[in-house]
């Protein structure tokens, strides 16, 4: 009779602990995916007795999911962050084929333009973006060929609805509003700037700010926002002017791109006097937290949103008739203190 073969020889065919075969099998945590792999190939030739768990568990002989993401300049350090943690997060799933792009040019009809050409590549396709008509058009076209859009970190709208993964961002700018409002020696005059009125999530990250100090510090004056079209060039100028036009500022909510450029202003007025909230955890703001320039920074979780993102995607690719629910996640709060 021949001897089955037991866990403990495949740990040492495969030259692994006991305990990441438990792990491969059972799925109780990551494993990479090359010493899965390598396990995988270590019970197919022992004719280890639960080779078809471990084919199935790694995802061997299923159909591969080609699933697409569009994010915005690759010059821009958040995303790409966003970029790899969204790599790494597939590289864990064999199951799964990604491509990620970045976009240079902003413009609506770029990103319709190149959200089509992904489209006849990919199964479901992520993008962020700020709304307009012809971003709305590409979604529906992409739609009627039963690739589904996620929008991440930015909502969307369309009348075939797009799924939406990414922080709440009503409570983002309530958030922004607690902490002036708490750390601000004193009620005063507070600048707003925005990446673009058009990415609804600074929006949002506006209208719950305005939202909170009405409702709770009603003292405060929020000015009118500045856009800085996501430029740090643009950022440090427009930063600049407003400090020049408004000595007595208590406060900055930087609710979109630009932080650096914001930081070097700040640094060239020597207003060390300004409770200034930021936005990501990026070098320039951790080391603007470290540095006093900013008081607080609003993050996203990266390993959390690529996580959703790609788990959305695969929801959207499983039945394109229909739109997943949204997948709102929890943000990071950041001090000096917490780094």
């Amino acid at each position: 009779m021949v001897r089955r073969a037991t866990i403990d020889d495949l740990a040492e065919a495969a030259g692994v602990s006991i305990s990441t075969i438990d792990r491969v099998l059972n799925g109780r945590a990551k494993v990479r995916p090359a010493t899965a792999e390598k396990v995988l190939a270590a019970a197919e030739a022992i004719g280890f007795y639960a080779t078809p768990v471990l084919r199935d568990r790694l995802g061997v002989g299923r159909p591969v999911r080609r699933l697409g993401v569009l994010l915005l300049q690759s010059n821009r350090t958040f995303y790409r962050l966003v970029a790899q943690a969204l790599r790494d997060a597939a590289a864990a799933d064999p199951g799964v084929a990604l491509e990620v792009e970045h976009l240079d040019d902003l413009s609506p009809e770029a990103v319709a333009a190149r959200m089509t050409e992904m489209g006849q590549r990919v199964e479901a396709l992520a993008v962020v973006s700020a709304e307009h008509p012809r971003v709305t058009d590409a979604v529906e076209r992409l739609a009627e060929r039963g690739v589904r859009t996620v929008a991440l970190i930015s909502t969307l709208t369309a009348p075939s609805g797009v799924t939406y993964v990414g922080l709440d961002h009503r409570k983002v700018g309530r958030t922004a509003g607690w902490a002036f409002a708490h750390i601000c020696r004193k009620p005063g005059r507070i600048g707003v700037l925005v990446g673009s009125p058009r990415y609804r999530n600074q929006e949002m990250n506006e209208s719950g700010f305005r939202s909170y100090l009405r409702e709770h510090a009603s003292d405060f004056i929020v000015l009118e926002p500045i856009p800085t079209f996501e430029d740090k060039v643009v950022a440090r100028e427009m930063t600049a002017q407003l400090l020049a036009r408004e000595p007595d500022l208590a406060g900055l909510f930087v609710s979109g791109g630009g932080i650096s450029g914001v930081l070097v202003a700040l640094q060239e007025a020597s207003r060390r006097d300004i409770v200034v909230v930021g936005y990501d955890r990026i070098e320039p703001t951790v080391n603007g937290l470290i540095d006093g320039a900013l008081t607080l920074v609003i993050a996203h979780p990266l390993q959390r949103l690529a996580s959703e993102c790609l788990g959305a995607l695969s929801e959207c690719m499983e039945d394109p008739s229909r739109r997943p629910p949204d997948r709102l996640i929890p943000f990071d709060i950041i001090t000096a203190e917490n780094l």
